[in-house]
């Protein structure tokens, strides 16, 4: 094994959401509910993804995708390397969810108490 990678940290996720990052800076803030966040911060707050938790996605900010569409922001899923995706400004991120091959958030996630 070569020196330094020995350890490792589990990642509990089935696949990772790439974004990227020079692109949003780029364009700046144009998704979210009022059109004020960064394309990341939307994606995570519209999947549910929470900090710190156990998550089966993980969306990346990542430096530079080296794609650099115009007017959007470069996207890609890990588990389909061979596809880019550029997200415009305002799009719904319902729709960037779908062309990404993303779920939809589940509405009822909590499980509730089993009757006696």
């Amino acid at each position: 094994m070569a020196a330094g990678l020995e350890t490792y940290v589990k990642a509990h996720w089935s696949t990772a959401i790439l974004v990227c990052a020079t692109c949003s800076t780029r364009l700046g803030r144009g998704f979210g509910a009022r059109n004020r966040e960064r394309l990341a911060t939307a994606l995570r707050r519209h999947l549910g993804i929470r900090r710190f938790a156990r998550n089966s996605l993980g969306v990346v900010e990542v430096k530079c995708l080296g794609m650099c569409p115009r007017g959007g922001v470069a996207v890609v899923n890990a588990r389909h390397p061979h596809r880019c995706h550029r997200a415009l400004a305002g799009t719904d991120l319902a729709k960037i969810a779908e062309a990404l091959g993303l779920q939809p958030p589940d509405t009822c996630q909590r499980r509730l108490p089993a009757a006696e």
